[in-house]
């Protein structure tokens, strides 16, 4: 199983440093053998030795560029210090607060495919779109540009209506969702939408459900480990 903690706008550089010691450990003293991902902010990436191999360093965002006149913005170089070869792209919070295009989401899923990353490309609709039964429509609509073929995709599902409000969606909404994905997507499949150790052994359970992408239950390291802890088989 997959499990991807994103940060977002939280947790420091000095916390994030201890968050990825505690995961370490426990994951050691547990044997867990599952991938595990961390996106923390930009300015807490480092290269962080030491850690299991079994958890990969992200990048939450970058500009589709080597480096340049980009304000704000950090690119495949300032990546490249810290040895970053994944990315999450397409995240609700970029397309509807900072008003990314389709087009440009494109952009940088087309570059860093090139730079040979792993991509956790997110997808998800509205309520109102769920409302108006134009779920997949929609969803469909967020893969224009994007090469499903690409080796090193990993495709999550994050319903808008579901992130950070508590309300997960429901069981066979998501296996009904993901199942429809399985037809044109052969990568792994995640959720993500206020996962937490209380629901994480259901939403593992779904058939066609590869992991999970989680934000706000995983920033403090001990929720995520019990939510990694609660998700194991047997």
């Amino acid at each position: 199983m997959i499990y991807a903690s994103n940060f977002k706008t939280n947790n420091t550089r000095a916390y994030t440093k201890e968050y990825l010691k505690t995961l370490n450990e426990f994951m050691g003293k547990n044997g867990i053998k599952d991938e595990i991902y961390i996106f923390p902010t930009s300015t807490s990436l480092d290269t962080f030795k030491n850690i299991s191999l079994n958890i990969t360093i992200g990048a939450q965002n970058a500009y589709p560029a080597k480096n340049g006149s980009y304000t704000g913005e950090i690119g495949l170089e300032q990546l490249d210090e810290f040895g970053i070869k994944t990315i999450l792209i397409g995240h609700s919070e970029r397309r509807e607060i900072l008003k990314e295009s389709q087009e440009f989401i494109a952009e940088k899923f087309n570059f860093f495919k090139e730079q040979g990353f792993r991509i956790i490309y997110c997808i998800g609709e509205t309520k109102e779109t769920r409302d108006m039964g134009k779920t997949m429509e929609y969803l469909w609509s967020e893969f224009d540009g994007i090469d499903l073929e690409y080796k090193e995709l990993i495709v999550a599902y994050e319903p808008i209506w579901a992130i950070g409000t508590g309300v997960s969606a429901k069981k066979e909404d998501i296996d009904e969702v993901l199942s429809a994905l399985r037809a044109k997507v052969k990568n792994p499949l995640l959720y993500g939408g206020s996962v937490k150790d209380t629901n994480i052994k259901e939403i593992l359970s779904i058939k066609e459900c590869d992991g999970v992408l989680i934000g706000s239950a995983s920033w403090k390291v001990e929720n995520f480990c019990k939510i990694i802890k609660n998700g194991q088989k047997g």
